[in-house]
């Protein structure tokens, strides 16, 4: 803790944690923008004149900066170095010298080419975490472009979104690169951890194809444990129902049900106790094996009232209910049950910007919002 205006102040869990970020786009600079939440210091290393990639992905832009960069990039210093030059190469290579993590996302072999590889900066500072973030790994997948919308199809992940009888689709945001920047940062915390405790630095290396395959979970492991191939059903669940997106007479309805009591009360509020009764439907074994029948029953139900009240009596009665929100729905909604989806970060002219809260909540050291996402380097 720290003495501020005569009152003690915890200090955030990162303070004094240096972060050297040598990456770009999307998967590097979350996992660093997460680390900087929580009170790491982090340089960000950008091309003189270019900076990130993600500078010029607009639009949409404000103040002259695309809103994708000013995602994840907040809580940041930054500064321009040529890494093709030597000097800029030296540069470099002092502020990795004094740093305690490095995160780099460059293709494999590339940093021991500009004289930052992680054997050389490990005998140097045999404390320094070492991040590499790579798409396929340093082994064979070193060959190929590590894209997130690649990984979704190469990664089976397209294979199972989607409406059955249509094309594979990709989700709706860059998730992969979102996973692995999680993964990256969950595996600095846990090797800042161990040189905590030993004094020893190691190298953390995550890929943006094995993040995929880990956070497909169940689909997963449908496959590794059974055999079993899962395919494209739109929004039905395989192993679970009714647990899909229905038509209402206005509007989509989402229902989550999980469990029996949530499918009585269900079939109660709907006004059709004779779905908790019909032996189809007993146990959620048998409605997913008669999901069709299921379906075609609560439709019909359905087209009687619009998702809104359906949704409204269902949450009541405690049933998983909701419409589909478009993201200012969503943030509205997040701030009318109290979670403040959006913090203001002060940005260098003196104004705030409104950016999307770090959802790790802290009682003792909470995420901080020091600085919005720094402008490149003249």
């Amino acid at each position: 803790m720290v003495a501020q205006g005569g009152a003690l102040i915890e200090l955030p869990p990162l303070a004094g944690v240096r972060v050297v970020d040598l990456s770009r786009v999307l998967a590097g600079p979350y996992c660093t923008m997460l680390l900087a939440d929580l009170g790491a210091d982090v340089v960000k290393v950008e091309r003189p004149g270019e900076g990130d990639d993600t500078r010029s992905w607009g639009p949409p832009y404000v103040r002259d900066q695309a809103t994708y960069f000013l995602a994840v990039n907040r809580n940041k210093r930054s500064v321009a170095i040529d890494l093709a030059d030597p000097a800029g190469q030296r540069e470099a290579l002092a502020l990795a010298r004094a740093s305690d993590v490095l995160v780099e996302n460059f293709r494999p072999d590339v940093m021991d080419t500009l004289g930052l590889g992680y054997e050389q900066l490990a005998t140097e500072q045999p404390g320094l975490i070492y991040c590499s973030i790579s798409g396929f790994g340093a082994g064979e997948g070193a060959r190929l472009p590590g894209y997130d919308l690649l990984v979704q199809a190469l990664g089976g992940l397209m294979s199972i979104t989607g409406p059955a009888d249509g094309e594979p689709q990709k989700v709706g945001v860059a998730l992969v690169d979102i996973l692995a920047g999680l993964f990256a940062s969950v595996g600095i915390l846990a090797a800042l951890r161990h040189r905590d405790a030993t004094g020893e630095g190691q190298r953390v290396e995550v890929d943006l194809f094995s993040s995929l395959l880990a956070a497909l979970a169940n689909q997963a492991s449908a496959f590794t444990v059974a055999g079993v191939v899962p395919r494209r059903m739109g929004n039905a669940h395989p192993s679970i129902s009714p647990y899909e997106l229905y038509p209402t007479a206005k509007g989509e309805l989402v229902l989550a049900v999980g469990n029996e009591r949530q499918f009585a009360t269900l079939c109660e509020v709907l006004d059709v106790p004779e779905l908790a009764e019909d032996d189809r439907f007993r146990g959620n074994a048998r409605r997913v094996e008669n999901r069709d029948a299921l379906r075609d029953a609560l439709v019909a139900r359905l087209a009687t009232g619009p998702a809104a009240d359906w949704a409204a009596a269902l949450t009541d009665a405690r049933v998983p209910a909701g419409v589909v929100n478009d993201v200012r729905a969503a943030f509205e909604l997040a701030a009318s049950l109290g979670l403040e989806p959006i913090v203001d970060v002060p940005a260098p002219d003196g104004s705030a910007m409104r950016l999307t809260r770090n959802p790790i909540r802290l009682s003792r050291t909470p995420a901080t919002y020091r600085s919005a996402p720094p402008d490149l380097p003249g």
